[in-house]
């Protein structure tokens, strides 16, 4: 008898504590999305690696997909590159084209120079945007990014930094892609803004 009334009672505190807290598991993602969505840019005017200006209205089109990134980054940047690498050659074939933006947040070693190197290693047209700092810094914030050099004894740095893909319809925020999710993820997340 004992064990019979344990077990409902261990069940009925596991249905009560499902019935609290799946509202908020599912409120807590919604304001995630929410937080992600409430980041709209900002006006600014910057170069590419060509040397041709940049402004917010050079992420305007049909698709934009902005990641903010670079050029040192030992692992995650160059994972991420390669996926959208991917993912475009992959639309193209349907005849889908995608204006993506590779923004450097260490813009002190990232010369216009170097991003058109190391984005040379790719088959699609990926623009590389450097700049000022402080412009780099104003902009990545602008749309949510986080970035801190970490410097190592020797006096060496990486930056620490948030790495979603951020999807852009007629210049507003529409989705974001994380580098975890595998390419048929991101492409059905594509799909459904095109």
């Amino acid at each position: 008898m004992k064990l019979k009334t344990s077990i409902t009672i261990i069940a009925g505190c596991l249905f009560i504590f499902l019935f609290i807290m799946l509202p908020i598991f599912l409120s807590v993602q919604d304001k995630k999305e929410e937080s992600i969505s409430s980041f709209k840019g900002s006006s600014f005017s910057l170069k590419d690696m060509n040397n041709n200006k940049i402004t917010e209205k050079s992420f305007e089109g049909p698709l934009t997909a902005l990641f903010f990134g670079f050029t040192h980054c030992p692992d995650v940047c160059p994972m991420t590159l390669n996926k959208l690498d991917i993912i475009i050659s992959r639309l193209e074939k349907d005849n889908i084209k995608i204006k993506t933006f590779f923004i450097t947040i260490d813009p002190d070693r990232d010369t216009p120079e170097v991003i058109k190197n190391y984005l040379s290693s790719y088959n699609n047209k990926f623009i590389g945007i450097t700049g000022k700092p402080e412009e780099i810094f104003l902009l990545s914030k602008s749309w949510g990014i986080m970035s801190v050099k970490i410097f190592s004894e020797k006096g060496k740095y990486t930056v620490n930094h948030s790495s979603p893909v951020i999807l852009l319809k007629d210049g507003k925020f529409v989705a974001t892609i994380s580098h975890k999710d595998n390419i048929k993820k991101s492409i059905k997340i594509i799909n459904k803004y095109l």
